[in-house]
């Protein structure tokens, strides 16, 4: 969708800021963020792309007024009520009014690190041929969806350069909202600077890519 996340090649918020040495948390609560949003994903009552939608569909305001492990709790806020774990008062509360509805799966402490060594793989056997093959030049898809999509607002009707075919992957935009995981060939596209964001840009940058087989067309 085209979201306050979708800051691609958007002017006005200022350079990124490198903090040298940065930590992987700046506060306790960011690392207990992020742990909730792992152990409940464990649970499987929604997948990864539905994860990143709830994120990515909050209110622009919201979103863009959020620190990062900010917006990842209020995803998560978001993900509970809409399955039904919690109440919309629950939230308010900060605590149970009822008796909590029963998840599939629950990750135990001990099970964290083999959990996490193993991820969650998106590979997925091959049954259908590869629509492109490496060094095919190909355009991306004019779309605006109201859905999850991996393909960037900068990049789209823009041609590129197939690199690398990384094989069949669930395909998120479908995988987001229920529909399946409809695995779909996974593509690295290369595409020159200028071809992104116009001839005053720096004719030595280049920007790659992985895109799912429904976002090209042959060139």
């Amino acid at each position: 969708m085209n979201g306050a996340q979708d800051l691609g090649g958007q002017m006005g918020f200022g350079p990124i800021e490198l903090e040298e040495n940065e930590p992987n948390f700046h506060a306790g609560w960011e690392e207990r963020a992020f742990a909730v949003t792992l152990a409940m994903g464990a649970t499987g009552s929604w997948t990864i792309d539905a994860s990143r939608f709830a994120r990515e569909s909050l209110p622009p305001a919201i979103y863009l007024s959020s620190s990062y492990y900010e917006i990842w709790a209020r995803g998560l806020e978001k993900l509970v009520v809409e399955n039904g774990l919690i109440t919309s008062e629950e939230l308010a509360a900060g605590t149970k009014l009822s008796d909590p509805k029963p998840v599939n799966r629950v990750l135990k402490a001990e099970d964290v690190a083999s959990t996490l060594a193993k991820g969650g793989p998106a590979d997925r056997d091959v049954k259908q041929p590869a629509r492109f093959k490496v060094g095919d030049r190909v355009r991306t898809r004019r779309m605006n969806p109201e859905h999850h999509t991996r393909l960037p607002r900068y990049a789209r009707d823009t041609v590129g350069t197939i690199e690398t075919v990384h094989g069949v992957h669930v395909f998120p935009d479908a995988n987001a909202h229920g529909k399946g995981e409809q695995p779909t060939w996974l593509y690295g596209v290369a595409f020159k600077g200028t071809d992104i964001w116009g001839p005053d840009s720096d004719p030595k940058l280049s920007l790659r890519i992985d895109l799912w087989e429904p976002y090209l067309d042959l060139a």
